[in-house]
């Protein structure tokens, strides 16, 4: 997935929180690596240090801060060896759908905020959720958000998390 189709959206107002920023690229990683396989730590790597195709009438796009890298490889990294963990409580939830019929944004997304669910104890139940949906707003479909909110307030209830 292109930074370029991560503009498919506007994103909110003035001042764009960082850890949504660094989740953001974290959705672009997970996706990546899940269509090119491969160490999860070559594309992290390589999604800092790959320019983007420059458009010239595009103001520069500055490296974001290292908070932002760090938090979005922290996600990346916990997502990425929690698969086998994450993968059957999503299935749980999906009745009547298997993880591979869904898009592979929105599994990627899922994951994601489950991954979160069971890592970040200190961010609460509702900002994670809303930031997934904030992610299927920028990545996906209207259809995505309604699907992804319905599976992960399901998630969250299963896991008694506020």
């Amino acid at each position: 997935m292109s930074r370029a189709t991560a503009e498919k959206r506007p994103t909110g107002g003035p001042r764009r929180d960082a850890r949504h920023r660094g989740r953001e690229a974290a959705v672009q990683m997970l996706y990546q690596w899940e269509l090119a396989g491969g160490p999860v730590a070559a594309v992290v790597d390589a999604f800092w240090t790959q320019a983007p195709v420059e458009d010239p009438e595009a103001p520069a796009l500055a490296p974001p801060a290292p908070r932002i890298q760090a938090f979005a490889g922290r996600l990346v990294e916990g997502v990425a060896g929690a698969v086998e963990r994450l993968d059957p409580m999503l299935s749980e939830a999906a009745k009547h759908w298997r993880l591979e019929r869904m898009a592979t944004v929105d599994r990627i997304i899922l994951r994601l905020a489950v991954w979160e669910f069971l890592h970040e104890p200190d961010t609460p139940a509702r900002v994670i959720i809303n930031e997934a949906l904030e992610l299927a707003r920028t990545f996906s479909t209207d259809d995505a958000v309604r699907f992804i909110n319905g599976m992960l307030d399901g998630i969250r209830r299963n896991l008694e998390r506020e």
